[in-house]
Parts: structure tokens; C-alpha cells; sequence
């Protein structure tokens, strides 16, 4: 047998085409394969956990969180407590296909997008998202702002801490390490479970209202509207997915890993229903106690309002549950827009794993969208209520397009292979895609039709 050639000086190039970044998440991968082996279940889930858990309790964001306490104030537990529940369920399914596609394209959403819809569709969604992520950006910084408002710190300090926080948490050219340190922090979105048992609800109310459902509240049809809007723009928006697509392929998920994967999404949506349930709960006093809830998203709103029904102590857990809520959507926010840049500028790094030095434009866009909303907040006469109040709606309303690309590139065999949708996958995917589509539209067909009727009719 023939010796096979020694490669020119030319080919060496090619072949040597491990990089730092390889071998960092080489390392983790084998961690991976040890604990598969030898570590048990436990282990491996550990290993494993991450985007799932930061895009679900990532989205329990400031305005998210404030939209749940605003259907607590307004409408009590009665119809939106198991509504809550039932979009969280939806949003399992929608990061659940986001997280597959990702383990075994080994690709971001905006990536495949350009990929296999072609540039024009590539840079569309791109725009759509860094636009929406801007502006929930700028409502992340509110929301800080508010909380930290609460316990007399000065808007200008408190917005600095909020772009510090991405800034510092960015630097460690680790993905992991940036993982670990999120979803540390991530943890303390429970608080507001905490001030959900300070406010003394009714256990048998909470399970009657899980149970039977109440039907729809009465009141102005345009305000619940928006409300049921805003709720389901709280748990299904455009950044997830290009979150949770980028973070699995940049933490290296394979297809072995699906079942993890999805045990951690399953795990975040647990832990974020229950945290935005509780923050429902937690403002429902204001609802029993006939509290004006119409101009509480000003100042510090909530917590003030809650103080006097709840105490200092849990009024201040909600501004420090707000807090927290605004600087996760912050890091995985940033995060997002970060990986949707680099995928979409063909040949740029985008991922954690590299230094600042290697991936310039990704830390770009990741602390310079942060910089840019705190710049906003800050700039007087800024219509900060409207917002936050709109900030959901956004999302309700971008969605629909993006559910169908999803959609799309989930039932493609020629990248999905054997792990394209099941039927059961697909019709829940068209019934939510088809929910999202009738609450964005609905409440925006009905403010035009009001904004025609003359003032006073």
C-alpha cells in the first residue's frame, strides 16, 4: 500500500482550522460526553441547561411584568391568571422548535433565514428585529429606572448601571461564564412569588380561577384588547427566537442533546409562569381595593401603590423584582441583536466564546444597543408610559412573520432531516401563529376604527 502524499504548504492552512473558540467549547462539549457517560442525568442536565431557562425568564422582562400587574390591577386573577398560563404553554412550543432547529442546523435564526429565504427576507427580519429590540431595550432601562427609582436612586445612576451591567458581564470571552452569570441572575425574577404570598391571595380562588376560567372581564373592549395583546407580546416575540436559535448553537448543542434542550426550555417556561403569574397575583389588591391603575407605570407606580396594602417590605421586592426583570431582558436582549448582526454580515464572528478583539461588531452591537437605549431614556420630554405600554403590542404585531418562517424551516427535511415537526407540533404552531396574528390585529383595526370616531360620540 502507498504512502499517502505529504500536504502541499499551501493546504496546511486549511487543515489547521481550529480556533480559540473551538477549543473552548471542545472542552465543554467533552464535559458533555463525560457526564453522558459517567455523571448520570443530573449532570448532563447541568451541563446542558442554559438558553431555555435565560429566554424564558429573559422575557419576564420590565414592561412583561408590568403587563401582568396591570391585568392583576385592572382585572383581578379571574380570566387572565390561566391566560398567563396558556401563553407561556404556547411559547414552550414556538422556543422548543427554535432550539431544535439550532441543535441540528448548528445555525441562527437570521442565518438560515438569509440562507434559505435569500437576502432581501434575511435583512427584513434583521431590521424588524434590531427596531423591536430597541424599543424593548429603552422600556428594560424604564423599568431599572423605576425599580431603582423606588429606593431614591437617581435616574442618571441608575441607567448607568444598566448598560455597565451588559458592558461588564460581556468581557469574559466565554460563553458559558456569560451563560452562568445570566441565569444566576435570572433566579431572583421569584421574587415576585414572594411578594405574590405578601399580598395574602385566596388559595381556593387561584385554583377556581386555574379551573374554570372566568369569561372575559367587563370594561372598555379597546383597553382589554390591548392588555390581551401586551400579555401575549410578554411570552412570544421575535427576539426569542433569535435568542434561543444563536445561544444553542453558540453553547453547541448537538442532536443528542435534544432532549435536554428541551427538558430546559420546559424548565424556564415553569419557572416563568410561575413568576409571571405571581406578578398578576401580587397586583390584584389594587383590583380588590378599586385602586385607579390607569397612570401607575409613571414614577415608581406599582410598588408605591402596592405599600400601603402589602407593606414596605414587599413593596420593595416588586421594585427589586423589576429591577431584576430589566437587567436579564437586557443581557439576553443585547445578546440577541448581537448574534442577529453577526449572522447576518456573512463572515463576521458572533459569539461569546470569542474576545472583543476577534468578534469587534458582535460586542458592538451588544453593548452599543445597550448604550443607545440608556441615551434614550434619559433624554428629557422622552414618552417613556407610551413606551412601555406599547412595547408588547410591537411584538404581537412583528410576530406573525416570523412564526412563519420558524414554521417553515422547522418541516424542512433537507435541513432537519429526521427531526422535522410531528403533526401535533404544526397545528399548535398554526393555532398560535393564528392567536398572535388576530390579538396584534384585532386591538389595531379597533383603535383606527376609534380614532375616526369623532372625539365624545
Amino acid at each position: 500500500m502507498s504512502e499517502l502524499p505529504a500536504p502541499a504548504p499551501e493546504q496546511l492552512a486549511d487543515i489547521v482550522t481550529l480556533t480559540p473558540e473551538d477549543l473552548s467549547r471542545s472542552r465543554d462539549r467533552m464535559r458533555v460526553l463525560q457526564a453522558r457517560k459517567h455523571g448520570g442525568r443530573p449532570k448532563l442536565l447541568w451541563l446542558l441547561t442554559g438558553p431555555g431557562i435565560l429566554v424564558m425568564l429573559g422575557e419576564n422582562d420590565g414592561p412583561s411584568m408590568l403587563s401582568y400587574a396591570a391585568s392583576g390591577a385592572t382585572y383581578g386573577i379571574g380570566f387572565f391568571l390561566p391566560f398567563i398560563v396558556a401563553t407561556f404553554l404556547a411559547s414552550f412550543v414556538v422556543q422548543e422548535m427554535s432550539m431544535r432547529i439550532g441543535a441540528v442546523t448548528h445555525r441562527g435564526y437570521g442565518e438560515l433565514i438569509f440562507q434559505r429565504f435569500g437576502p432581501f427576507w434575511g435583512w427584513i427580519s434583521a431590521a424588524d428585529l434590531v427596531l423591536t429590540n430597541l424599543i424593548t431595550l429603552v422600556t428594560e432601562v424604564i423599568a431599572i429606572r423605576v425599580g431603582m427609582g423606588f429606593f431614591a436612586v437617581p435616574p442618571f445612576v441608575a441607567v448607568g448601571c444598566a448598560v455597565l451591567l451588559v458592558a461588564v458581564t460581556s468581557g469574559g470571552a466565554r460563553y458559558w461564564r456569560w451563560e452562568r452569570l445570566a441565569m444566576a441572575l435570572a433566579l431572583f425574577n421569584l421574587l415576585f412569588v414572594a411578594v405574590a404570598v405578601l399580598s395574602r391571595p385566596s388559595p381556593c380562588q387561584l385554583v377556581d380561577a386555574l379551573v374554570t376560567w372566568t369569561p372575559l372581564p367587563t370594561g372598555p373592549f379597546q383597553g382589554f384588547l390591548l392588555i390581551l395583546a401586551s400579555n401575549i407580546g410578554a411570552t412570544v416575540t421575535p427576539w426569542m427566537l433569535f435568542f434561543q436559535q444563536s445561544a444553542s448553537v453558540d453553547k453547541g448543542l448537538t442532536p443528542k442533546d435534544i432532549p435536554q434542550g428541551r427538558l430546559d426550555t420546559a424548565i424556564g417556561t415553569a419557572l416563568a409562569a410561575l413568576a409571571g403569574c405571581a406578578a398578576l397575583v401580587a397586583a390584584a389588591p389594587l383590583f380588590v381595593h378599586h385602586v385607579d391603575s390607569s397612570s401607575l407605570l409613571g414614577g415608581a407606580g406599582y410598588a408605591e401603590a402596592l405599600q400601603p396594602l402589602i407593606g414596605g417590605f414587599g413593596s420593595g421586592l416588586f421594585a427589586l423584582g423589576l429591577i431584576e426583570a430589566g437587567a436579564v431582558a437586557m443581557l439576553t436582549i443585547s445578546a440577541s441583536t448581537a448574534y442577529a448582526v453577526g449572522e447576518v454580515l456573512s463572515g463576521s464572528a458572533h459569539s461569546f466564546n470569542r474576545t472583543i478583539r476577534q468578534a469587534p461588531l458582535f460586542y458592538a452591537a451588544n453593548i452599543g444597543m445597550a448604550l443607545f437605549a440608556g441615551i434614550i431614556v434619559l433624554i428629557p420630554g422622552m414618552p417613556l408610559l407610551t413606551i412601555t405600554l406599547n412595547a408588547n403590542l410591537l411584538a404581537t404585531i412583528l410576530m406573525p412573520a416570523a412564526l412563519v418562517f420558524l414554521l417553515v424551516l422547522a418541516n424542512d427535511r433537507e435541513i432537519m432531516g429526521a427531526r422535522v415537526n410531528s403533526g401535533l407540533t404544526n397545528v399548535f404552531g398554526a393555532l398560535i401563529a393564528l392567536l398572535v396574528t388576530l390579538a396584534g390585529s384585532s386591538y389595531a383595526i379597533l383603535a383606527f376604527i376609534n380614532s375616526l370616531s369623532p372625539k365624545g360620540s
